[in-house]
């Protein structure tokens, strides 16, 4: 890959992260199920970073309003007051913001930086924003 493409752009991104906060700030998460396809798979791993401020298009890892201890993966479709309106890529294989709702701001763990697995897969994906 050339200097300055994809890959760099997510290890810049990943980078920054670790400057402004340290280890702490990036979580990791396995995508299950098929709400999230075409742009992630079921599988999938992703690195995330810790932060409430998202924005619509970008791909974040959430509680479950129903079941806190449970995270998922769903798109920003817009922001609400108080909250964030979720949604799933493949609306067939999804439970998102049409079942339950907006999902407050203290739900909200973080945005989807880079797929860093399976290795085939690996680079930044259209889930990030």
């Amino acid at each position: 890959m050339k200097a300055g493409g994809p890959r760099t752009l997510a290890l810049a991104a990943a980078g920054a992260a670790l400057a402004a906060g340290g280890l702490a700030r990036l979580g990791r998460v396995e995508v299950a199920g098929t709400s999230m396809a075409p742009a992630l798979e079921d599988g999938d791993r992703l690195v995330y970073l810790r932060t409430r401020r998202v924005r619509p298009g970008q791909v974040v890892v959430v509680r479950d309003p129903r079941e806190r201890g449970r995270l998922m993966v769903k798109r920003v479709a817009r922001r609400a007051p108080g909250g964030v309106e979720v949604t799933g890529d493949n609306p067939g294989a999804s439970t998102d913001s049409r079942h339950f709702g907006v999902v407050a701001d203290a739900l909200v763990v973080g945005r989807v930086l880079y797929r860093y697995a399976p290795p085939e897969r690996a680079g930044l994906t259209r889930a990030g924003g």
